[in-house]
């Protein structure tokens, strides 16, 4: 009997979703069919770090019990009387009878209940390529976009209205509106570096996770307060670094943990030429907030009139808007696989120093990283690297071998183990589709994103140490529990800017 009642609640359920919009149907099952996912599994507040612990704030939803009991049959109602009135009920709201494969989660679709319901924020080109591998996920829907800009928030609506075969992608220039819906469990972002750690803070004190393009924060306070609010708000996070995702990279790293490289020695990660220009571009009348809201563009940056090329990408190379002198660019990729690599990710260099042409840092286990500085990095890599094996190259070197690998998938080899490895790989370290499948699983289970707050937090930190050792032109040493320089007062306070009001994160 408790089978067959139940049967028709659920059956009652899906002819009422008829009725209902899209979202509302998939918001309604997934309120019935899952747990919330307010929490990360096993995280706990970290009071060292991010305060007293405080729970995100959430609106108030429908509980599983307050939807049965909406259509629970009295006790002595009989199984036929309760489907006589449930049919009853359907046709007074005159609701059609034939119920989609697509919400029953037949004919290869996913059930409502199941799917993630994604939105994006500030997609450009980058974000706008990240969206188009996370599209085909089954178990995805994008439902929303936000830009302060007109032409990218018709971009992405029609990409994605074209993907779905609907009009249903909704815009939005305000973020606050979008992160206001209940209905989303996780964005997308890839706004500007100046926006990406407040965006990110925002998005997660909304009770959203976050797959966020690197570099994560503009500074090391930034980074700081980003990693210790998403502990915070339990939410899961991940770093847009895609290539721990990526096999031939995957690859290197293996052979680095399994021994066959030997005591590893030295670490090599590709990056720019560190540059800084504090200029600004000749002003221009700004356009109307409904094209461009050029305020809102700049958010926590400082001031400066409006020039089309900053919102077309030429922000790139200003120190207001990008991250680390263009250190990050390249060295939140490469730096972060050395960590990889080393079996680190819970630390980061000590010493840092700069030559004429790399940063070279040392880790307490007597590791060398060396930040190689390519004067060309998408032409000639030669002599540090082999230009075969691609963009963002790392080489990774022991006592008994090394392997080098970059973008193209090729793995170059020290002779001893060219003929027991593989030497190339189908693989493009650009794209992000097992990154983004990584991040989707995690939403699901709770579980940690490989490149995860914690790990994305040491890593960008150890880029911006040896970005400050280049800019200041002389040795620091990083204390990597207290993520203080020691004895440099000028290194300290360059760990953190001032923001624009009203922009804070005091979040």
């Amino acid at each position: 009997m408790r089978g067959g009642r139940r049967c028709a609640i659920q059956l009652f359920s899906r002819l009422i979703s008829r009725a209902l919009s899209p979202t509302l149907t998939a918001f309604a099952f997934k309120t019935i069919a899952r747990n919330d996912r307010s929490r990360v599994a096993g995280a706990k507040p970290n009071p060292s770090r991010g305060g007293t612990a405080r729970p995100p704030p959430s609106p108030i939803r429908p509980t599983p019990p307050m939807l049965m009991q909406t259509n629970q049959p009295a006790a002595d109602s009989t199984r036929r009387d309760f489907l006589g009135r449930s049919l009853a009920a359907s046709t007074a709201v005159a609701l059609p009878w034939f119920i989609p494969a697509r919400a029953l989660g037949r004919g290869g679709a996913v059930a409502p209940s199941e799917r993630i319901v994604l939105a994006g924020i500030g997609l450009g080109p980058r974000g706008q390529y990240d969206l188009s591998v996370m599209l085909p996920e089954k178990d995805v829907q994008f439902v929303a976009i936000c830009d302060v800009q007109r032409s990218r928030r018709e971009s992405v609506k029609q990409k994605v209205d074209a993907h779905y075969g609907n009009q249903d992608c909704v815009m939005y220039q305000d973020m606050f509106e979008l992160l206001a819906r209940p209905d989303v469990d996780a964005v997308l972002i890839a706004t500007g570096d100046h926006w990406h750690a407040l965006a990110s803070l925002l998005a997660a004190q909304a009770g959203k996770d976050v797959y966020s393009e690197k570099p994560c924060g503009m500074t090391i306070a930034e980074i700081q307060a980003l990693a210790d609010g998403i502990h915070r708000y339990g939410r899961v996070f991940q770093a847009g670094t895609q290539r721990r995702s990526v096999n031939n990279f995957q690859y290197a790293a293996q052979l680095a943990h399994s021994g066959r490289l030997g005591r590893l020695h030295t670490l090599h990660a590709s990056v720019y030429v560190p540059s800084k220009s504090y200029a600004w571009l000749a002003a221009e009348a700004e356009p109307a907030p409904a094209e461009c809201d050029w305020d809102r563009w700049l958010g926590p940056a400082p001031w400066r009139p409006y020039h089309r090329d900053y919102v077309a990408g030429g922000w790139r190379g200003h120190h207001d808007f990008e991250a680390g002198g263009n250190f990050l660019d390249w060295g939140a990729h490469t730096v972060d696989l050395c960590q990889w690599a080393n079996q680190t990710d819970h630390t980061m260099p000590l010493d840092y120093e700069a030559t004429p042409t790399s940063v070279v840092a040392r880790y307490a286990n007597g590791v060398k990283l060396i930040c190689d500085f390519l004067p060309t990095p998408f032409g000639d890599r030669a002599p540090q690297y082999r230009t075969s094996t691609g963009n963002c190259p790392v080489r990774y070197e022991g006592e008994d071998g090394w392997v080098e690998t970059g973008d193209s998938g090729e793995i170059a080899l020290s002779p001893n183990l060219v003929k027991t490895c593989h030497r190339q790989f189908a693989a493009s370290g650009i794209r992000p589709v097992g990154h983004g499948r990584n991040f989707f699983d995690c939403v699901k289970s709770r579980a940690l994103p490989v490149c995860n707050q914690d790990v994305m937090r040491r890593s960008h930190i150890a880029c911006f140490a040896a970005q400050l050792c280049w800019q200041l032109g002389r040795k620091l040493t990083l204390d990597p529990v207290t993520e203080l320089f020691v004895g440099d007062d000028e290194a300290n306070r360059m760990r953190r800017r001032a923001t624009r009001e009203p922009w804070s994160f005091n979040i």
